[in-house]
């Protein structure tokens, strides 16, 4: 299975990671469309992200939440009634929706944002 990795003691927060999602997915330079979103706690960097736990693949009415050969649950867009019901149950609060898109979106472990880190902080992890 594909996850993303982050290594919290290298994050400054300078949320190059969330700018580089939301521009390669939804041409947004700005990083509020982002998959990835970085928290300030207690001064430390906390990356929250989709942990590709599969349970939003179960309340999904349109079956639009399935898991590809590598473990990640990607949303099939024709699929996709628009709910929301994914966003809400999400026990990592890692599904993301934008008042502007018809879907919701979600981290599907693709190494952008960790390429664009300047301190390596983020890696995709291969679990077998």
């Amino acid at each position: 299975m594909k996850v993303l990795g982050c290594k919290t003691e290298l994050c400054t927060g300078c949320r190059a990671c969330e700018k580089a999602c939301s521009k390669a997915f939804h041409k947004d330079d700005t990083g509020a469309k982002s998959a990835i979103h970085i928290i300030n706690h207690n001064n430390i960097f906390l990356s929250k992200k989709c942990t590709q736990c599969g349970e939003c693949i179960n309340v999904c009415p349109g079956n639009a939440l399935q898991r590809d050969k590598y473990g990640v649950v990607r949303l099939n867009k024709k699929l996709c009634v628009s709910c929301m019901a994914c966003v809400g149950f999400c026990s990592e609060h890692a599904m993301f929706y934008a008042d502007d898109e018809l879907e919701p979106f979600k981290c599907i472990a693709c190494g952008i944002c960790a390429k664009q880190c300047p301190h390596e902080a983020l890696l995709v992890l291969q679990y077998k």
